[in-house]
């Protein structure tokens, strides 16, 4: 007890040191003492705060609690007054916002396609250099990259909103994702990338070293245009390759200002370099023969694509690391808790615009309570607003582009035809009537088979299943190829296991939604098309 004591008067004490740095006046002082006070007697001694539950590893990243006021009215005005700027003038594509779909948020210059080989003969040398420097050394770059992130977290969420769509909630949670990959990749720079003793016969000593490839190309998607981008870049440059970055052609912005910030870190220009541009471009780095390696994260068609152009060059072989994306199910039976489920179909289906890798696709519901859940998740998707990505209020925000709205719009077409549609939502009026903004649907199949393709936006669809025909839902399940992401909700644990058994998927998840994996906790990558 005497030990419990004494942590929770550290504790207290803690909380009056931060209470007495405030500056509202003494009787606000008072009030955030007694406050935090309790909340340090109610956490127990042992517990870790949250910054350091992954001690001694990292530090985690700094979250936000919407629900306190002050501090939400002060990331609105700071993403507000990041945005304020005026977009650069002169020569460059201009970059248009899809919320209004026309505003442009920045210019880009692209890189010629016939600049790729002297790009690539800049880097060699940096790589030379980079992988020399000490695995330390590499590491406390990509912490001090960390620390630069957060501390320019107001302009990179006013980017991702402006940019990229994303609203509050998912772009405070990309933020945290990229500082989290810089400190998790920093980490495994220096476990990894120390020199190692190995087991060997008296009188011979075996070392292991560790050491980069070459130069690394890095083919990042829209979708997570800072977290996935800088989880690729961050961990070719811990295990101390050069790296070309060529990011998505919708959202190059972020990717420079993320490119910025890592240079400012200590990282060499000669060792990282942003490489802007079309299809060309990305193909002529794919092509270049001094490459030493490939992470790409988009469509699976284009990592066909990539692998084909890999395997045709003469040369050392060049390995890929490829996630592509998936037609991911949630299975649903008769003993699941309706509120939970609905809950997480929306998440799962409706969160980012369904602009996720990890998105739920295809929604596999029991018979006996098919009914009931597509009502209360219809319900549910009613209540969600679709609006400009700033608002603290907008649930859902627009979709990335002209062409992936005209996409959806396609198969909503397609689909009128062999389906029936459940629900459809509402999309803004107004200001933001340009935008590029599609509503929710829930649409219900006849067949698992009408689905034979991933359609990346808000569109849920819906099979039933009988009691008996479990097996055949998982043998639908795996006959798509794909293997990403899986739901299972049921209070069944048997069940659980016979589908998780069952599958071969990368992340299954049990009665909880099925996207936001976390680094370095739930390890995130599919198997099979994915």
């Amino acid at each position: 007890m005497e030990g419990i004591a004494h942590a929770v008067q550290a504790l207290e004490l803690e909380a009056l040191d931060i209470a007495g740095h405030l500056d509202d006046g003494r009787h606000r002082q008072r009030i955030v003492a007694g406050e935090l006070r309790v909340k340090a007697r109610a956490r127990h001694y042992r517990s870790p705060s949250p910054a350091d539950i992954y001690r001694p590893l990292r530090r985690n990243s700094v979250g936000m609690e919407f629900g306190y006021g002050r501090d939400l009215s002060a990331l609105v005005s700071g993403m507000a007054k990041a945005g304020a700027a005026p977009a650069a003038a002169g020569g460059g594509r201009a970059v248009v916002s899809p919320v209004d779909g026309k505003t442009v948020v920045g210019r880009i210059a692209d890189t010629p396609a016939a600049h790729v080989d002297g790009m690539v003969t800049l880097a060699e040398p940096g790589f030379r250099r980079w992988s020399a420097t000490p695995a330390e050394e590499r590491a406390a770059a990509l912490d001090r990259l960390a620390d630069l992130l957060e501390a320019d977290r107001d302009v990179l969420m006013s980017l991702l909103a402006r940019e990229g769509g994303k609203t509050l909630a998912d772009g405070i949670a990309e933020v945290r994702e990229a500082v989290d990959f810089c400190r998790y990749y920093a980490g495994e720079a220096r476990l990894l990338f120390r020199e190692e003793v190995m087991p060997g016969p008296t009188g011979e000593r075996d070392v292991l070293r560790r050491r980069g490839r070459g130069v690394f190309v890095c083919i990042s998607p829209w979708n997570f245009p800072l977290a996935i981008f800088l989880g690729q870049v961050t961990a070719a440059l811990a295990a101390g390759n050069a790296v070309l970055a060529k990011p998505a052609e919708q959202t190059p912005l972020i990717a420079g200002h993320a490119f910025a910030l890592l240079h400012r870190a200590g990282v060499p220009e000669d060792v990282a370099k942003l490489v802007p541009g079309d299809r060309k471009v990305g193909a002529a780095l794919v092509a270049h023969p001094r490459i030493a390696g490939v992470v790409f994260t988009g469509s699976t068609e284009v990592a066909f694509a990539i692998n084909r152009a890999l395997a045709a060059k003469s040369g050392p072989i060049v390995p890929l690391i490829a996630e592509t994306g998936g037609i991911n199910a949630m299975i649903v039976d008769a003993t699941a808790l309706p509120e939970q489920v609905s809950d997480d179909v929306i998440a799962s289906a409706f969160r980012s615009a369904g602009q996720r890798c990890s998105a739920l696709r295809i929604l596999y519901l029991q018979e006996d309570i098919a009914d009931r859940m597509i009502d209360m998740i219809a319900g549910a998707a009613a209540e969600l607003k679709l609006g400009d990505p700033a608002d603290p209020s907008t649930d859902v925000g627009p979709i990335i582009d002209a062409e992936a709205r005209a996409n959806l719009q396609s198969h909503i077409a397609a689909m009128r035809k062999s389906a029936t549609t459940r629900f459809v939502g509402q999309v803004p009026t107004g200001p933001l009537a340009g935008g590029w903004f599609f509503p929710p649907h829930i649409i219900e199949l006849h067949d698992a088979k009408q689905l034979d393709r991933e359609v990346f936006g808000p569109i849920l669809h819906v099979v039933r299943w009988r009691a008996d025909e479990l097996d055949q839902v998982l043998e639908a399940i795996a006959a798509t190829g794909y293997g990403l992401t899986l739901g299972i909700h049921t209070r069944i644990d048997e069940t659980a296991r016979r589908i998780a058994d069952r599958l071969n998927v990368g992340n299954v998840y049990v009665n909880r939604n099925i996207i936001g994996a976390v680094v370095g906790t739930q390890p995130f990558g599919g198997s099979g098309l994915s």
